[in-house]
């Protein structure tokens, strides 16, 4: 037994990149009202449910803005009938024909078959049904097109029917409990108009409330919010492209030698970062997720300059940091100096790092457990670590950080099991202090860091966004793109209105998504849809700024072709 509680922060990370053709055109993809449905309502739910829980829900401002612009689209849509910002929605609606063209149709047949298979399919046989009946299996793959028949023949109400399955089986755990939606799965088939209608409302009444309803856990005290910069971009990196040598000296770099007036482009996004986080959440936060956990020296300066107490990263970091730094003694092999904050000199930010073999445990073990097993095995492990600490343990603190959206589909239910019994047994046990960062900052002494080395949550480097072909040639790109930003603002030739445009759509440009997916190691469906929308992107910002975009635009950035664990949208570092 310890003596004293040990002080545990569980940071949840939500985040969505800019999936709209440019500023204001549709949505290419599908990833933030989808996960809105499944992962952030029953997120939650969960705190709901379990109210002396306390934990740091981050939230991308990205994300905020797209949430909202969702919930807004669908209301009219059921207000006045008109068309709604995404393709897949207005298909379900009725609003768009069901296409006739069998390239087309393969290509929503695939669409609906995006989602883990075991956990959002299988459970649900009407579901599995439909695309067993055309040959559409597992085993067949997604994307395949050798049906057991032609498409042609296939009726528009077998892909009203396949649409509203997939909405359905996005929906979270704590959305399939509402009497409509029962009664929809339990029809099962022939999902008429009305139908159709009463799901979409559901779904309208989930993304209104997701941001309020956060809001109302962080106003009772019961969750911490906090923010990642506006598009989320690798600051480290907008700041100084050597701010990767530390971690990565000899990978190879862009041919340009740095990002044209980074540190402003920096503070472009923290500022107006915590001017969409305040108008949504009603306060400044107190700490920001640098994106990706992406930290360096003039990152936590930057911090400084908005009065942010608190910031984080992963392990690799700390240890990076730690040799760096000179602190390379038993308390660092041990780990037991990993379980504090850290200060640099002459800065107020306080820095935490993510325990990575805890915070995987959750994003990649647990899902094939027991959910009593799990929770069992995770809790002992934090008490153990108690124990280890002993008369220390009220002066430390473990910080769990992952994602907080993408793991769940992996787990039966959507995590239900695990998540509710976590929540229980971390409140419940009498070694274990569930607590915030803004907490912890206030109350635990700090380590000084005589030095930082910039990297990331994911193997205390930046290499999953930069040093290898497809990675530097995006960031090319975007250089060339932000010189002829700059010429064109330099002349005033735009309008303020147009300039702010422009900056939004650089901003966009600049976020770290589209580098996370180009390599050969990323499944070529998700390369694909990125590095296009990518493409897409900077060409919507060459006409905003009234300049031919370059020929190199009509060529891909990076092909794929591997398979990453968990479909490449998490990494694991242990």
């Amino acid at each position: 037994m310890a003596d004293g509680k040990l002080n545990v922060v569980l940071c949840w990370h939500m985040h969505q990149p800019w999936y709209r053709d440019g500023l204001d055109g549709d949505y290419r993809l599908p990833w933030v009202y989808l996960h809105g449905l499944k992962d952030y309502s029953d997120m939650a739910a969960h705190l709901e449910m379990q109210p002396r829980m306390r934990c740091v829900v981050n939230f991308s401002s990205v994300l905020l803005e797209q949430v909202d612009d969702y919930a807004q689209s669908v209301t009219q849509f059921l207000e006045t009938g008109a068309p709604m910002h995404d393709r897949l929605l207005n298909l379900l609606a009725g609003i768009e024909p069901i296409p006739v063209d069998v390239s087309q149709r393969a290509e929503l047949i695939g669409e609906c078959q995006r989602c883990h298979a075991p956990t959002m399919i299988h459970k649900h046989p009407p579901f599995q049904r439909l695309f067993k009946m055309i040959g559409a299996t597992d085993e067949s793959g997604v994307g395949n097109q050798r049906f057991r028949c032609s498409l042609v023949y296939l009726s528009d109400q077998y892909f009203l029917d396949l649409l509203t399955w997939y909405h359905l089986a996005w929906l979270g755990q704590s959305l399939q409990h509402i009497p409509s939606v029962q009664r929809l799965m339990e029809q099962g088939k022939e999902f008429t108009a009305q139908d159709r209608h009463e799901l979409l409302q559901v779904m309208r009444d989930c993304l209104a409330g997701l941001l309020p309803r956060y809001r109302q856990l962080a106003e009772r005290g019961q969750v911490e919010l906090s923010m990642t910069p506006y598009m989320h971009p690798i600051v480290p990196l907008l700041n100084d492209f050597q701010n990767m040598r530390c971690a990565l000296p000899d990978a190879p770099a862009p041919h340009a030698a740095d990002y044209p007036e980074g540190v402003e482009r920096s503070r472009w996004h923290l500022q107006r970062g915590i001017e969409v986080f305040e108008h949504y959440f009603g306060r400044k936060p107190q700490g920001v997720w640098l994106s990706e956990g992406g930290v360096s020296e003039d990152a936590v300066r930057l911090l400084d300059e908005y009065g942010i107490r608190w910031t984080a990263s992963g392990e690799g970091v700390w240890r990076n940091s730690c040799r760096l730094s000179a602190y390379d003694g038993e308390d660092e092999h041990s780990k037991r100096s990993l379980f504090m904050p850290y200060q640099l000199a002459d800065s107020e930010v306080r820095v935490f790092f993510r325990d990575d073999g805890l915070s995987d445990l959750i994003g990649f073990k647990y899902s094939d457990w027991h959910a009593r097993d799990a929770v069992g095995d995770f809790v002992q492990h934090l008490e153990n670590i108690a124990v280890f600490l002993n008369s220390h343990a009220q002066q430390r603190v473990v910080s769990i950080i992952l994602d907080g959206e993408n793991a769940w589909e992996y787990y039966p239910n959507n995590g239900a099991y695990f998540l509710e019994a976590l929540y229980a047994a971390l409140v419940s046990s009498d070694q274990i202090n569930v607590t915030t960062f803004a907490q912890v900052s206030q109350t635990l002494p700090s380590r000084p860091l005589p030095a930082l080395c910039a990297g990331s949550w994911v193997y205390g480097s930046f290499s999953t966004w930069i040093g290898s072909p497809d990675k530097n040639r995006g960031w090319d790109y975007l250089v060339e793109a932000k010189h002829e930003f700059d010429r064109v603002m330099a002349a005033g030739s735009l309008t303020p209105a147009q300039q702010e445009l422009a900056s939004r759509q650089l901003g966009v440009c600049e976020g770290s998504d589209w580098f996370w997916w180009f390599g050969d190691y990323n499944p070529s469906d998700s390369v694909r849809d990125f590095e296009r929308l990518y493409r897409r992107q900077l060409r919507k910002l060459y006409a905003l700024l009234g300049v031919p975009a370059p020929d190199y635009l009509d060529k891909p950035v990076s092909q794929g072709g591997g398979g990453a664990e968990n479909a490449g949208t998490m990494r694991r570092n242990t």
